[in-house]
């Protein structure tokens, strides 16, 4: 199977909630409160896996911090999902708009992984 991912996977535990996403157009679901556990991490996204049922297309804004002082203040767009076990969904998203400069966060991280294998 050829490789499509833009960029190398990280594994990473965050806990995170959803609380509102939105759609072009003004489209909106608020008051969500849907706990997603972050499994990996990437220069261009985020998988997570959820018990919630979350729509396509949406977009959610997040707050990342992977262990340093730096807290990446992101919008994420859900753009897939798949069953996993337990009863959740594994969803994949793409990070929107967000700065290339912001690329050493997650060189840094990968950097941190290797010293601790």
């Amino acid at each position: 199977m050829q490789e499509r991912r833009k960029a190398k996977r990280m594994p990473v535990t965050l806990s995170l909630e959803i609380s509102n996403l939105y759609k072009q157009d003004h489209v909106r679901v608020s008051n969500l409160h849907a706990p997603i556990e972050v499994i990996n991490i990437s220069k261009t996204g985020i998988g997570f896996l959820s018990e919630s049922v979350l729509p396509e297309g949406y977009y959610f804004n997040a707050n990342i911090n992977l262990g340093n002082e730096d807290t990446l203040h992101c919008v994420v767009q859900i753009v897939r999902r798949q069953p996993a076990e337990d009863n959740k969904t594994m969803y994949g998203c793409e990070f929107v708009g967000m700065a290339t400069i912001l690329s050493y966060v997650f060189e840094e991280y990968d950097k941190r992984l290797d010293t601790q294998e």
